[in-house]
């Protein structure tokens, strides 16, 4: 019987159908040690984002020579060493449909918390306070977004975001694509000196260079609005935090981080921060489009 082990979870109704089908499946989260026994049990590893699949882990699971094929329940496969797997028989799939609308509806929910003061109103009314005068925020209609990376999760957002009245314009890594438009291309810098409100959608690059760091925010426009729901790392989080002291950045929403969960003060403490725990897809529809996925890339690998 071929053994799936989903270490970070997998949807019920997902499970079932696997189960239905004649699969073992073991839901279970391993500490990293733990699992380096573990996974030599299994034909299938199904991870969202706490467990690594790095070297050392496929190296172990290599001397067993039973796990064929590692899933990653959501779009980056940033967590698994892809190309090592596959240089050793090792197929690495994804799920980058299923969370897209979900992602893209927590951008939006960043974007026009943070231009109305959702956020730290939502706290400091809580606390007793009643700053009325405090928070005068401004309007989406109008204003230009700027997307870094124009995939499935930008696209998404783009066409709310064109819906709310604001215009849309992209930058990405192969240049203008005629399936883009209404939506303008622009260069990187040209983005940045024009947004008033940019949003991150890529993959961490291989060299983990921040996308954003000091040298970016200071071509952004004065009061410029920043948004990252796509991967941790990608914003120098201590030049975020200097530009929002210094009110060249007037606010900032972040669902990932360089660390996760994030262990800097200054980012979970900052006034002019809405935060959330990485909870992009963490919807019910993209939980169950997510196992639907995973059971159709199991049952057609094996």
């Amino acid at each position: 019987m071929i053994r799936i082990l989903a270490a970070d979870g997998l949807e019920k109704s997902a499970v079932s159908k696997l189960e239905n089908l004649g699969y073992e499946v073991v839901s279970k989260f391993y500490e990293p040690e733990e699992l380096k026994e573990r996974i030599k049990e299994f034909d299938a590893l199904v991870v969202r984002s706490a467990t690594k699949v790095r070297q050392n882990l496929i190296d172990e699971a290599l001397t067993a020579g039973r796990l064929k094929l590692v899933i990653r329940g959501g779009v980056g496969v940033d967590n698994i060493d892809v190309a090592y797997a596959e240089e050793h028989g090792i197929a690495v799939r994804n799920t980058p449909k299923a969370s897209s609308v979900s992602v893209a509806e927590l951008t939006i929910a960043h974007m026009l918390n943070i231009a109305r003061f959702i956020h730290i109103s939502n706290h400091t009314m809580r606390l007793g306070q009643w700053n009325k005068k405090k928070y005068e925020g401004i309007e989406l209609s109008g204003k230009t977004l700027g997307l870094i990376g124009m995939g499935r999760i930008a696209k998404e957002v783009a066409v709310r975001a064109r819906a709310l009245g604001m215009e849309v314009v992209y930058t990405n890594r192969t240049g203008p694509k005629v399936e883009n438009e209404p939506y303008r291309y622009m260069e990187l810098e040209e983005l940045l000196s024009t947004s008033d409100f940019i949003s991150l959608h890529m993959p961490k690059p291989s060299d983990k260079k921040h996308i954003i760091g000091t040298e970016e925010i200071a071509l952004m426009k004065d009061g410029v609005y920043l948004v990252n729901t796509s991967r941790g790392g990608l914003i120098d989080e201590d030049a975020l935090c200097d530009a929002l002291d210094s009110g060249k950045i007037s606010a900032a929403a972040l669902d990932v981080f360089s660390e996760e969960p994030t262990k800097s003060e200054r980012v979970y403490t900052h006034d002019k921060i809405s935060l959330t725990p990485h909870i992009g897809g963490a919807t019910k529809e993209a939980q169950e489009k997510i196992g639907a996925e995973i059971v159709a890339i199991i049952t057609d690998f094996f």
